[in-house]
């Protein structure tokens, strides 16, 4: 603005009107950017400016939205409805949060203790973080051990990936506290490969799982996405259990296990693990079954408990 005693001059001037008259212009095209690339000032009527984000003033992310328990009354009412004993485990990738129902022993593992043998054998080859380190032959033993769940393989891969020792070794650094690899593959008065005798809890399983989705694990990238990939490709016959209640449309990838505990066949242990994602929902889960009648009676069991929780977890 001018100054009064300034515009005293303009009124006794003419010349000194169109002098303050191309000042004034001049100055308006100055502060309208026309001068040059730089920032625009803010015109004198704005408002205050909001301050400048820069990389020590980042925008804050909103926070995960938290989700309700999904083991809800609901689901705890058809648990208690079922046969034999039920432990189970989901881990939310999104929101960080855990939730476990009852738990309870440590049981036998079946079939879901090959990812086990999986994990164990990558992380001991430690190859680039662009490969699976695994020659050829254990690269074909370990597609026919998960997308098939062939014992054969599974057993050889077990004795490759160090056996017992090293299978407890990885679970320790692992962070897994309540798994016991069997001390036997042929084990007296057992029919079955030896190794599904290994003892697990659900919360375990969430643990070893979550050794898929964390950088900087036990696993490089290319080792983590080689066992998801297997577990998306299990044979269609094997894709039971977690998958309960999931569309078509989102992804799993899973692991089962059964095992008959007796000669009679009327106590069995079914169990299913693996990944959920789509919908909105990104989660892991775990259902540990025993002392069910009949291998059916279990698989219906845990596809019932998943159907609850892929509803609880949109």
């Amino acid at each position: 603005m001018f100054s009064p005693r300034t515009k005293a001059v303009v009124a006794g001037s003419a010349v000194l009107v169109a002098v303050a008259t191309g000042i004034l212009l001049t100055s308006g095209l100055t502060r309208s950017g026309a001068s040059g690339p730089g920032p625009r000032a803010a015109p004198a009527s704005s408002a205050t400016p909001s301050p400048s984000r820069s990389p020590s003033n980042p925008p804050v992310s909103p926070a995960p939205v938290q989700h309700p328990n999904p083991f809800s009354a609901t689901l705890s009412s058809y648990v208690a409805s079922r046969s034999g004993s039920v432990l189970a485990a989901v881990y939310d990738i999104g929101t960080g949060q855990t939730w476990n129902l009852r738990l309870g022993s440590p049981q036998p593992e079946a079939s879901i203790v090959k990812v086990d043998i999986l994990e164990t054998l990558l992380a001991r080859s430690g190859d680039a973080d662009s490969g699976t380190g695994l020659p050829a032959t254990e690269s074909s033993l370990a597609q026919q051990m998960i997308e098939d769940s062939d014992n054969d393989a599974a057993t050889s891969l077990w004795y490759a990936s160090g056996g017992p020792g090293k299978i407890r070794a990885f679970n320790a650094t692992a962070g897994l506290r309540q798994t016991s690899p069997s001390r036997c593959v042929q084990c007296p008065g057992f029919p079955w490969p030896g190794w599904g005798l290994t003892t697990t809890t659900a919360a375990d399983q969430i643990t070893l799982l979550r050794q898929l989705f964390t950088p900087g694990s036990l696993l490089t990238r290319g080792q983590r996405s080689y066992v998801l990939r297997l577990m998306e490709h299990v044979t269609p016959a094997q894709r039971w259990g977690v998958s309960g209640g999931v569309p078509l449309r989102a992804t799993v990838a899973l692991k089962n296990g059964w095992l008959p505990l007796n000669t009679a066949g009327t106590d069995w242990q079914i169990n299913s693990i693996g990944w959920i994602s789509g919908r909105g929902r990104d989660y892991l889960i775990a259902v540990l079954t025993t002392g069910n009648p009949t291998e059916q009676y279990g698989i219906d069991t845990i596809t019932g408990l998943s159907a609850i929780v892929w509803k609880a977890m949109r």
